[in-house]
């Protein structure tokens, strides 16, 4: 199966007025999350398996500089488009996309796993 990826805006800081506009955007709060469903090995129909996941959270900064071509905000799929694209512009996606592969590919088959004392510590559910 492939991994699919989703950005998710959480939220943004934008300066009331700034050069001249309204509500200029500097800080972009997003999450870049990936999840990829994987099949039990019967062919059920509907398949049955198990979903496996990550994420990359962050913020980043922006200027906004009198002259530069702006975008008003709005509270719109297309704004939101358009904030998608400046994080792609300006963050290493391809580097995020290998993060989040790698921590389901761990998940998926691990080569690590936690062990307990029980009598310490209950057993973590499963």
């Amino acid at each position: 199966m492939a991994i699919t990826y989703k950005w998710y805006i959480s939220q943004m800081n934008a300066h009331i007025q700034a050069e001249g506009e309204e509500n200029v955007i500097y800080t972009v709060h997003y999450s870049y999350s990936g999840s990829e469903f994987v099949p039990d090995v019967a062919e059920n129909d509907p398949p049955t398996g198990k979903t496996y996941s990550a994420q990359e959270i962050g913020t980043q900064n922006y200027t906004y500089v009198a002259g530069d071509p702006f975008v008003p905000y709005e509270d719109t799929e297309a704004f939101e488009a358009i904030v998608i694209g400046w994080l792609e512009g300006s963050l290493d996606v391809n580097g995020m996309k290998a993060s989040i592969a790698a921590t389901i590919a761990a998940e998926i088959a691990p080569v690590n796993e936690d062990l307990y004392f029980t009598w310490m510590n209950p057993v973590p559910p499963v």
